[in-house]
């Protein structure tokens, strides 16, 4: 399958990470009239509403799927599943703001598991810059966030971090699997995994279930909402074709706008403040995720892009 050309990859990849800062403060308001489960379960039945009349309307009739690629579909989906529910289960624990500055590391960590899986960056190059990006993701959740309800910075933060090794893993699996998929089939494909994964645990995790969809909030179905169309259905598929374009490495880099409009967001919707720890950790972050990519990209000019890409 063609891949993308660079330029649409590279805006494709900023749409997404520009929508999934907004997504951060949306699961942040969403949580105030569902539970996790519910969040995670609606958003991903929504966002399958408009992939798949879009998927067959485009492909339908023409993809051929065997038991082994259904498998496969099976385990991304758990990938999709850990990322919505690690980071909104975090979300209980520390602000959107927090959690935005924390998503910032997510380049280190696909690179850094990019370079153990796949070995299409060399480890002795990311080493040094994941312990200085995590050494920001433990300024910002070593401190509690004021306001947080329960209050446990570590926790809240622990769980958003694995959900981002949980999204990092996917992004390197969906990468190979697009290789003979469209990144619309498999957005969709694995979602539906996710989801059907997901509806027994709603047995243990309920809020709208119990207390009717009348207490939900107007603010809470207009970020319901947000999720489903623009966080699921359009950033996913944006950031699906920017990985099969330029490779899970290089698209980890974009991940840098997230923390930014995370805090703007945070602070303009959810009236949340903005201090200086969260500057000092963005600051780390992005140090350490220009560590991380410096020797790789320096190795990589000149024609090394090309095997990045077609040889995971």
């Amino acid at each position: 399958m063609k891949r993308p050309a660079d330029l649409a990859a590279y805006g494709a990849l900023i749409v997404a990470a520009v929508v999934w800062g907004g997504s951060i403060v949306g699961q942040k308001a969403a949580l105030g009239s569902f539970s996790a489960v519910e969040v995670s379960v609606l958003r991903g039945l929504g966002a399958l509403a408009i992939l798949i009349p879009l998927w067959w309307w485009q492909e339908g009739g023409s993809v051929r799927v065997s038991a082994r690629d259904a498998g496969v579909f099976a385990a991304l989906g758990l990938g999709v599943l850990g990322n919505h529910l690690l980071v909104l289960f975090g979300l209980r624990y520390i602000g959107a703001a927090e959690a935005g500055v924390i998503i910032g590391a997510s380049p280190a960590i696909t690179a850094f598991l990019s370079s153990l899986l796949i070995r299409d960056v060399p480890f002795r190059s990311v080493a040094a810059g994941c312990a200085v990006s995590f050494a920001g993701v433990a300024l910002v959740s070593g401190v509690a966030a004021e306001g947080v309800t329960g209050e446990q910075p570590w926790l809240g933060g622990t769980l958003v971090v694995l959900g981002l090794v949980s999204w990092a893993l996917y992004t390197i699996g969906g990468r190979r699997s697009m290789e003979r998929f469209s990144p619309l089939t498999v957005n969709w494909t694995s979602l539906l995994s996710s989801v059907v994964l997901q509806i027994p645990l709603l047995w243990t995790d309920q809020k709208m279930v119990v207390e009717g969809a009348a207490s939900v909030s107007v603010g809470g179905w207009i970020a319901l909402v947000y999720l489903i169309v623009f966080a699921t259905a359009l950033g996913q598929q944006a950031w699906l074709y920017g990985v099969r374009g330029i490779g899970p490495s290089r698209a980890g880099l974009f991940g840098n706008l997230i923390p930014v409009s995370a805090l703007l967001l945070s602070a303009v919707i959810l009236g949340e403040r903005i201090k200086p720890r969260h500057f000092w950790g963005v600051a780390l972050i992005f140090a350490g995720v220009w560590l991380v990519t410096r020797k790789p990209h320096e190795s990589l000019r000149g024609g090394g892009d090309k095997s990045t890409c077609e040889n995971p």
